[in-house]
Formats: structure tokens, C-alpha cells, sequence
């Protein structure tokens, strides 16, 4: 699994365009093999990324949940936390 890509579903506010395209991309660096494709290759890379972002959209809008939305600030301080814990104090900072 890409660490990189963060969970998007159910979060209030929900996930923007920027999120959501910024994961497509860190899916297709991931299966690629490319952090920055060649120009022989930018034009597929690219369509690859707007077509998992377009699914992406897609899937976030179609699931249904009866849970609450989930906090941003207190999701990103219990990863901060897994990390502290994981690769040590200075790894929140």
C-alpha cells in the first residue's frame, strides 16, 4: 500500500479536487514506477491520473455510511502519534 495515499471517505468536510487528484497521482507514481514520466510518456501518465481521479470522484460519491464524519484534526494527530510512536519523537515534528 502507498502511505502516501490518505484515506478520503467520510471526512467533514469532505475531500477536495486537490486531495482527491493528489492521491491519483501517488497511485499512478505507484504503479508507474515514474515520480515524473518522461515527455515520450507524460501524455498517458497524465490521462492515467485524470482517470483515477475521475473514479476516484466517483466511488466517494457513491458510498454511503451511517457513521459520523471524522475529524481532520483529530485524524492527523493520531497519525502524528502512530508515527511518534513508530519512528520516534522527532517523526511527529
Amino acid at each position: 500500500m502507498c502511505r502516501n495515499i490518505k484515506t478520503l471517505f467520510n471526512f467533514d468536510p469532505p475531500a477536495s479536487e486537490a486531495e482527491i487528484r493528489a492521491s491519483a497521482l501517488q497511485f499512478v507514481r505507484k504503479l508507474s514506477g515514474f515520480n515524473q514520466p518522461s515527455k515520450a510518456n507524460e501524455a498517458a501518465f497524465d490521462r492515467a491520473v485524470d482517470g483515477v481521479a475521475a473514479v476516484a470522484r466517483e466511488l466517494l460519491g457513491s458510498l454511503v455510511t451511517a457513521a459520523q464524519p471524522r475529524d481532520r484534526a483529530v485524524e492527523a494527530a493520531k497519525a502524528r502519534d502512530r508515527a511518534a510512536r513508530r519512528f520516534g519523537a522527532a517523526a511527529g515534528a
